[in-house]
């Protein structure tokens, strides 16, 4: 297997990772009670929420660090 296959596919895992932290993000917003809003302070749903966010913006961050390190080791050969 080539390099740029191995890069190829972690970017891919990376990407189905985001989506997926994204969708469960989604979901999370989605099932906040009006009674969680109400409540004010730090809730269960929130919590959640920004877990979701982090874990997202953490995929990204390494799908797009693998999308520069494909690009720089094909400039080289």
């Amino acid at each position: 297997m080539s390099g740029n296959t191995f890069f190829f596919i972690l970017i891919l895992a990376a990407m189905v990772a985001t989506v997926v932290a994204l969708v469960r993000g989604i979901i999370a917003f989605l099932k906040t009670t009006e009674a969680d809003l109400k409540a004010g302070g730090i809730n269960q749903s929130g919590l959640r929420q920004n877990k979701m966010m982090r874990m997202r913006i953490a995929f990204q961050a390494v799908a797009v660090i693998l999308v520069i390190l494909m690009l720089i080791l094909s400039r080289g050969s």
